[in-house]
């Protein structure tokens, strides 16, 4: 299986692309995430059989239309279908001059829910805090955990946003996400990779 990261506008928010015997999926969709994956879709032969959005705040789902728009089906958590599905709801706190159209889900996805990707089994695990519906898709084969905005490298999503909340977000990282083998690799929705084993030695938020 391919994986691979794109940091994409207007915020440095990642997509990653994972792929494997001519099937593709896609976890969230910054601006610029249709123009950037279309190409190579195409140029592979390959077919994208879901997006999956990591939780429903504006700079992940901007493009998340443009996908559903082309026949790609789009999976999130309910916690967060209403901002997904009605991004003006984030107006406030979203850059001014962006304009997210709305997307409809086409399934939601349940905490400790398994799907079949590319081949692989997937556990769906809920980890709020961050935001309401943030959920993180680990890949006990390909030892990959796909984390959103729940934690960073080194650090943690913000809880201070609307629908955020720090006891909540702490406590779901530590039962959902250190649970996970630690040499398990966290894709972060912005900066780098970390792993498991990582931030337990040295998260200052929810490490030790």
């Amino acid at each position: 299986m391919q994986i691979r990261g794109y940091e994409l506008p207007p915020i440095g928010t990642n997509a990653f692309l994972f792929s494997d015997n001519g099937h593709a999926v896609l976890f969230d969709a910054p601006q610029d995430a249709w123009e950037t994956v279309k190409p190579i879709l195409e140029a592979e032969s390959l077919t994208l059989d879901a997006l999956i959005l990591t939780h429903g705040h504006w700079d992940h789902i901007a493009d998340a239309a443009k996908f559903q728009q082309n026949d790609i089906p789009v999976w999130a958590h309910s916690g967060d279908q209403e901002w997904i599905e009605d991004p003006s709801i984030m107006a406030a706190f979203m850059s001014s001059d962006m304009v997210v159209p709305p997307t409809k889900l086409d399934r939601v996805l349940a905490h400790g829910e398994t799907v079949e990707l590319l081949g692989q089994s997937a556990e769906i695990r809920h980890v709020p805090g961050h935001a309401p519906g943030n959920i993180v898709t680990y890949f006990p084969e390909a030892k990959v955990c796909v984390v959103g905005d729940a934690i960073f490298a080194g650090s943690v999503g913000r809880p201070d946003l609307p629908g955020g909340d720090w006891p909540t977000l702490k406590a779901a990282i530590k039962a959902q996400i250190m649970t996970l083998p630690g040499e398990t690799t966290l894709l972060c929705g912005h900066g780098p990779q970390t792993s498991v084993e990582r931030e337990k030695a040295t998260n200052p938020y929810v490490g030790g």
